[in-house]
């Protein structure tokens, strides 16, 4: 009793680790970053809503109609190819959906297209990025000690480590590439080489998509006999399954990588683990993450963050 005591005690204090800081996070916000937030909040809220009123087969029939149509275009595959450059861009989401769209309306030969836009998009979202924050990308390294760390580890470990932490579901795909633009010692072919990795997972997702589409047509599933129907969809469900479950050990095994990396200091690796953590807000590129913000974070919460080692100042 005494251990689920403690382990709930020590959720609880995580969890409120977390309300607060994203708070005071969201305080120190501008005016436009609050309206986005509260945008999206409205945003998936009538998501939801649609889905449960209109209904998953009118919305499959839906999606199944609209890839056919871009496939059946003479030029249809480049409103994808479009599709998945735009989405590369903070704050844009949708990239597995449009990569599953590809499989949609192409099938498994979606996946040339996925994978060219995939890795094109992520490196114009790359370039640009760097390109347009390149003086507050200087001021974040001479400012930030998470992000000094982050560089440091990076530049010692170089491409291996890349590849881990461009493998790793979170930060998601848009925000990864802002994470990788704001990173100075990436060089852009390390950052198009670490996202080939992840060919295998987009491939995933475009036979997941090749199946779904069988199954959301409604004439398409007439003529499936039972069996056929079945087995599309366990395969589907296996698909997801393995998507999720490897998504899930390459994240925990990047995160465990970090904080034990030979011959660096442990509060350097637990820096740049948390440098990381904050990059699905949007990377310091899109951010507010200057030191003396920070540090009145800190004073603010007045909170260490539970299981955590103290950060290289508050240790020296």
């Amino acid at each position: 009793m005494e251990s689920e005591g403690g382990t709930l005690a020590r959720l609880w204090a995580r969890l409120v680790y977390y309300v607060k800081s994203a708070w005071h996070r969201y305080q120190r916000l501008h005016v436009g970053g609050k309206m986005l937030i509260w945008s999206l909040v409205v945003f998936y809220i009538a998501l939801g809503t649609f889905l449960v009123m209109v209904g998953a087969d009118r919305i499959a029939q839906t999606m199944y109609n609209f890839a056919q149509k871009i496939s059946h275009m003479p030029y249809g595959w480049m409103i994808l190819l479009a599709m998945l450059i735009i989405i590369s861009f903070p704050p844009a989401i949708g990239h597995t959906t449009t990569v599953t769209l590809c499989g949609f309306a192409y099938g498994m030969k979606g996946f040339y297209l996925a994978a060219f836009g995939s890795v094109f998009g992520a490196a114009v979202a790359f370039v640009v990025l760097r390109w347009m924050f390149s003086q507050r990308l200087r001021k974040i390294s001479s400012q930030n000690e998470k992000w000094q760390a982050l560089e440091a580890v990076i530049r010692a470990r170089g491409l291996p480590l890349i590849m881990l932490i461009r493998a790793s579901p979170f930060p998601p795909w848009v925000y990864a590439n802002a994470l990788f633009a704001s990173i100075e010692p990436v060089a852009l072919w390390q950052f198009v080489l670490a996202t080939c990795i992840l060919l295998p997972k987009i491939a995933l997702h475009v036979f997941i998509g090749s199946k779904l589409a069988s199954l959301s047509d409604g004439e398409t599933r007439k003529q499936m006999d039972t069996q056929t129907k079945i087995l599309n969809g366990a395969l589907v469900v296996f698909g997801i399954m393995c998507a999720f479950l490897t998504s899930l050990i390459i994240y925990r095994s990047m995160q465990s990588h970090i904080r034990h990396l030979d011959g660096i200091p442990p509060e350097v690796d637990e820096l740049a683990a948390e440098a990381i953590e904050e990059a699905t807000e949007g990377a310091p590129l899109l951010g507010n993450y200057s030191s003396d913000a920070s540090h009145a974070d800190e004073e603010s919460t007045s909170t260490i963050r539970p299981g955590r080692a103290r950060s290289v100042n508050s240790t020296a």
